[in-house]
């Protein structure tokens, strides 16, 4: 399923004052060595650096660099490989739109962390693949200020849009509410492969990771992502779940069709309407 419907993320800097640094926190988890596929792929971009660019050392992974990559590929299917503590939020906000613009599938790898700015740059995936022993980090934007306490009010008001904005984001890829993604990134939390699959921040563990393909994380994956569909073709929550339990059941069904069984009728109508609404879909 394109993610190309995400919301676009907010550009350029509220002042010329406040910059956005890499929370210290991410830094001590990241390893630059940590890399699960360290060679280069067909038509790839790898992220294996902080997110903006670092005067004193001249890395870094910015905007510009990334466009000047999509550029030399041109049009067509993407996969970006992203081991990253996060860094400048604003490079990282405008990495992400320049992903949703790519004329072609962008299928995102998380291989090892894909921390504040590099989480948000993950989202920008049609699909996101995330490493069992991976982790996304999200929290609320953090910056170096000084000032008087005025100042500092002025700056809490200043960041309260961004932190909007990068909740979104997580909202829109994962179906949570507002609510519970503010609580999240309240609590600078660390969501592991196997979490963000289950909440939806990525839709499946990388093909090495995936135990007994068809077993339970597909069929978790599958699950949410028929969710998805049917939410996306105006279905309630609850009514997209009832009708996906009564269609795994009647399709999981040992005894078969037989005349008589309780469930055929209900699950042959949540089927239809399960098909009618993946077909009202796919017409959006």
């Amino acid at each position: 399923m394109s993610m190309k419907n995400l919301p676009a993320a907010p550009m350029g800097r509220p002042s010329a004052s406040l910059r956005s640094e890499i929370l210290p926190r991410a830094l001590e988890r990241w390893s630059p060595e940590v890399r699960a596929a360290d060679r280069d792929e067909e038509r790839s971009i790898s992220i294996y650096d902080a997110i903006g660019y670092d005067p004193w050392t001249g890395e870094g992974v910015t905007a510009k660099r990334v466009a000047g990559a999509l550029r030399s590929l041109g049009k067509g299917p993407l996969t970006v490989n992203i081991n990253s503590p996060g860094g400048d939020m604003f490079e990282g906000l405008a990495i992400y739109n320049l992903l949703r613009e790519h004329e072609g599938e962008v299928n995102v790898k998380v291989l090892g962390l894909a921390a504040s700015a590099g989480s948000v740059i993950a989202m920008a995936g049609d699909t996101v693949q995330i490493a069992r022993a991976g982790f996304l980090m999200i929290h609320n934007a953090w910056v170096v200020a000084m000032g008087n306490r005025n100042d500092l009010r002025e700056l809490a008001t200043w960041l309260e849009p961004f932190d909007a904005a990068m909740g979104d984001i997580y909202a829109s890829r994962t179906g949570l509410e507002a609510k519970a993604i503010a609580k999240l990134m309240d609590s600078e939390s660390w969501i592991g492969g196997a979490a963000a699959v289950e909440q939806g921040f990525a839709d499946e563990l990388l093909a090495s990771d995936q135990v007994g393909k068809g077993g339970g994380n597909a069929s978790a994956s599958a699950v949410r992502r028929l969710e998805a569909a049917l939410r996306n073709s105006g279905m309630p929550k609850s009514e997209a779940m009832r009708l996906i339990s009564e269609f795994k059941s009647s399709v999981g069904d040992p005894a078969g069709s037989g005349a008589g069984d309780p469930t055929e009728r209900a699950g042959s109508d949540a089927g239809a309407q399960v098909l009618s609404a993946l077909r009202d879909f796919s017409l959006t």
